[in-house]
């Protein structure tokens, strides 16, 4: 018996000998298409190929895609589990041509794959053709042999696809299988077609018109080809099963769920084992291409899958999480043809692990308040909106959760009253944050948020990807539109671009639309929605665009790489510095990071030598940068640092780098820097290229910074910094690593020569040559003997050695000098040590300073000095000096 896992390499080889390119599985966040909440079709990743947006270097290709249908329009989880058919997960095996081949071409194909390498009898095959398709009618006549009665003509919708309202459409040819008149069922057509017995097994698109918006379908000058065939329909086919739940990967997830559970699994239990084999896949397969569980967009439909899984396997009588102890047997099925998923093996388990046993916590209190409540109603009654709504809000219980558990009793919710409660907190929640403190022109961003629902990131994985124009704010109000020369804001369902958050800066780049570009300045966060402030470079564009986003690519590196430095900075201060230190606050530019942090004194150089070379060592360990999801408990426990201002919910991203054993952070001890942070990082520590340390300061009282760059701009710095020491090498014609000698001898030379200056300068002052009618002697003034002289060429500095000379000569007396330093004036007053009880130096200097137009002064009462602006004035600070005396 072929496994899925043969089928799928049949398939794939075959489209290879028939050169096609064989195309990876693109991930279940669709990039190219904003209106998809997640990949559900293998023409996804090629519809831009299709439309002509896009070329690449092959014409053909085929590929085996993975698609979740668990939200939004293509929504089949209330069926998971109780029917044969129905995946949250499955994949779509298909072959696509670009403009190459058609119809004569891909049905040949279909019916040599099936018949030949597939081996599947020809007589339980048929088709169905759009009613106007002769071509397609009569090339499976020509090439299958089919007979007119099992070539069926449909007329509907069913059998012709469209991509939109406008653009690439065309019909399709469906094959059936035919499970034979045991099972109910007509075919396709009949009244009976929703029986069993004849089975879709794969699907042909002839893409060969383009639907306009006057209602004009114009023939496409270059037709292409899109397929699809489910991989588990056609297993079971091929496995002679009827239920897809019985084909060989099902199954070993299903044992695997029943072994996990003790219980058997074609039991009374049976679908608890369906439900959680399907789920496995879908959230285990969203986990590795990036998508979180939370209480938002994608993230909220993968949590309420997890919980819809988690919660069959409480009624199996789990009483521990039993989902990441199942992943090991999914890797094992699945991860030879999807590698991811060896990959993202261990953030898949602790994701489960964590979301199980929070669920857990809550799950037995919910389940018991949901059957007070049903015992309150009567026999098939329905349970009241409110009721649903406290299940909601306050055990997390979503309201498909609430309605899969009264299934099983054959009761319905009361959707309308849930959803009364549900407006009528976000009413609350609004009210509240109004009055907030928020500007009142802020409120526009809750509105929004409120209509559309916040923004999703999708930035950690990709620096593009399309967005749908959701609203447009110019001058503080809505607008519809916006053109040419605009300033707008704007917000999308879905973006690649970082919006400003700790310390990390908004993203810049391009926003394009069919008819406008627009530059994107900068990204800010309002009320959970990504705002996007953009200038309308050329053309118009509307509310409701698709739009594809670039980041600016150069920008976002240098970001990532001077954000995951700070995290390596922290670790590296912490060991040099002590446990005491912490972050108070960071910013994370593209040309410089700056990082604050709590420590009482400045950094000796031996101190910021050793921490730069530390970060240093860690980049070029080249370790991988990896990211998980727990919540602040775990984290903490786990050793994991918080950063300053951060507000945390009730889950965490937990970055870590850099490999130091003993590092002594528990069961992350051989982790250099584990720290909680949202910022984006680089994959590898090696991807930093350089780390510069530029300088330390004070930012605050007890508060440290310092200043850094990284890669380019590092290395820019050291660059500058080699040519300026060249520059001064061959000023003091020196080599390089002589200048600090030379110039240390410079500097005892010249404080020798300035030490010379100021002794001569003094020995002409005190020979009478230093000042202008220098006094013969001292005078007498209030009975004090007194000696003022004003003094040119010298500095305020030499006074205090010449007024103690005075002061030597005169034996006991009073000096006042004043200089003349060119541009100000100094002034000094000595008092001998006899005198100062009589007369203080300091009151001296003060008049005089005032006389010489500044103020104040200070020193001892033998000693003062102060300074003034005015030199010319030195009589009257002479004067002022003498009548103080002399009162």
């Amino acid at each position: 018996m072929a496994s899925l896992n043969d089928i799928r390499s049949t398939f794939l080889d075959y489209f290879r000998r028939n050169d096609h390119r064989v195309v990876a599985s693109s991930p279940l966040v669709p990039r190219n298409d904003p209106t998809l909440m997640f990949t559900n079709s293998g023409m996804v990743q090629f519809k831009n190929l299709f439309t002509g947006v896009e070329h690449r270097d092959y014409a053909r290709a085929t590929t085996s895609q993975k698609c979740v249908r668990a939200g939004g329009k293509h929504n089949d989880l209330d069926n998971v589990g109780y029917t044969a058919r129905h995946h949250t997960f499955f994949e779509m095996l298909g072959n696509f041509s670009f403009g190459d081949y058609f119809k004569e071409a891909a049905i040949p194909h279909a019916w040599e794959l099936l018949t030949r390498e597939f081996g599947l009898p020809k007589d339980k095959l048929l088709v169905t053709v759009y009613h106007d398709d002769d071509q397609a009618a009569d090339l499976w006549k020509k090439v299958a042999g089919l007979p007119e009665e099992r070539i069926i003509r449909i007329a509907t919708s069913d059998n012709f696809w469209m991509m939109g309202p406008t653009g690439p459409c065309g019909p399709c040819s469906e094959i059936f299988y035919d499970h034979g008149p045991a099972i109910f069922g007509g075919p396709p057509g009949s009244a009976d077609e929703d029986g069993d017995r004849f089975i879709e097994i794969w699907n042909l698109v002839f893409m060969q018109f383009e639907q306009h918006e006057d209602g004009v379908r114009a023939p496409l000058p270059r037709p292409s080809i899109d397929t699809g065939m489910g991989l588990e329909r056609i297993g079971a086919v091929l496995q002679g099963k009827h239920d897809n739940y019985d084909t060989d990967l099902m199954r070993a997830l299903i044992e695997a769920s029943a072994q996990a559970t003790s219980s058997d699994p074609d039991g009374p239990g049976k679908t608890h084992h369906r439900v959680i084999a399907d789920h496995l896949r879908s959230t285990s397969f969203l986990i590795a291409d990036g998508v979180m569980p939370s209480n938002e967009g994608r993230g909220y439909v993968l949590r309420r899958i997890m919980r819809r899984a988690m919660r069959h396997a409480h009624l199996l009588g789990a009483q521990d999480p039993v989902m990441y102890r199942l992943v090991p047997a999914l890797v094992a099925q699945m991860g030879g043809a999807f590698p991811e998923l060896g990959r993202a093996r261990p953030l898949i388990e602790e994701t489960l692990l964590l979301e199980e046993t929070r669920f857990k916590t809550t799950l037995d209190r919910g389940l018991r308040l949901l059957e007070d409540e049903l015992q309150r109603l009567p026999d098939g009654g329905a349970l009241p909106g409110e009721a649903a709504f406290r299940l909601y809000d306050t055990f997390g219980f979503p309201l498909d959760l609430t309605q899969d558990a009264l299934r099983e009793q054959g009761r319905a919710v009361d959707v309308a009253g849930f959803e009364a409660a549900m407006a009528e907190q976000k009413r609350k929640a609004r009210a509240a944050w109004a009055g907030s403190g928020e500007a009142a022109d802020e409120t526009i961003w809750f509105d929004l948020a409120e209509k559309h629902g916040t923004t999703e990131f999708l930035g950690y994985d990709t620096e593009t990807a399309e967005g749908q124009v959701l609203a447009l704010v110019r001058d503080g109000a809505e607008a519809r539109a916006a053109k040419a020369g605009d300033s707008v804001q704007i917000v999308l369902n879905q973006t690649p671009f970082y919006a400003e958050s700790g310390g990390q800066v908004g993203d810049t780049g391009v926003m394009r639309t069919d008819g406008a570009r627009v530059t994107i300045s900068d990204v800010r966060k309002k009320a959970g929605v990504f705002v996007h402030h953009g200038h309308v470079e050329e053309g118009s564009f509307t509310v409701g665009a698709a739009a594809a986003l670039t980041v600016d690519h150069a920008r976002r590196a240098a970001i990532r790489a001077n954000h995951s430095a700070t995290h390596l900075l922290h670790e590296a201060l912490r060991r040099a510095l002590g446990d005491h230190v912490a972050q108070r606050g960071s910013l994370v530019a593209p040309d410089r990071l700056r990082f604050d942090f709590a420590h009482a004194k400045a950094m000796t150089p031996e101190e910021l030598g050793r921490v730069e070379t530390e970060v240093n060592d860690f980049v070029r360990q080249n370790g991988a940068v990896e990211t998980r999801i727990m919540t602040p408990d775990a984290a903490e426990a786990l050793g994991a640092r918080a950063l300053f201002g951060e507000k945390y919910g009730d889950e965490v991203r937990v970055v870590s780098m850099g490999t130091a054993p003993g590092s002594g952070l528990g069961a992350g001890k051989d982790t250099y820097s584990l720290e909680l942070c949202g910022g984006t990082h680089v994959a590898r520590t090696g991807d930093i290229g350089a780390f510069k340390l530029l300088g330390e300061a004070a930012s605050a009282s007890g508060v440290r910074r310092i200043e850094a760059l990284t890669g380019a701009g590092a290395l820019a710095h050291v660059a500058a910094q080699e040519r300026a020491l060249a520059e001064a090498a061959g000023l003091l014609r020196a080599r390089p690593e002589e200048v600090a000698e030379r110039i240390r001898a410079l500097l005892d030379e010249r404080k020798s020569r300035e030490q010379e200056l100021a002794d001569l300068r003094r020995k002409l002052a005190l020979a009478g040559d230093g000042g202008a009618a220098a006094p013969a002697g001292p005078e007498t003034v209030g009975g004090l003997p007194f000696f003022a002289q004003t003094l040119r060429g010298v500095s305020g500095k030499d006074l205090r050695g010449l007024i103690d000379e005075h002061k030597a000569r005169l034996g006991s007396g009073v000096v006042l000098l004043v200089a003349d330093t060119g541009d100000r004036a100094a002034v000094a007053a000595g008092v001998t040590a006899d005198l100062t009880d009589r007369v203080s130096a300091v009151d001296l200097v003060r008049v005089a300073a005032e006389a010489l137009g500044g103020k104040g002064g200070g020193g001892r009462p033998d000693m003062a000095q102060a300074g003034g602006t005015d030199a010319t004035r030195a009589p009257e600070a002479i004067a002022a000096a003498r009548a103080l005396l002399e009162a």
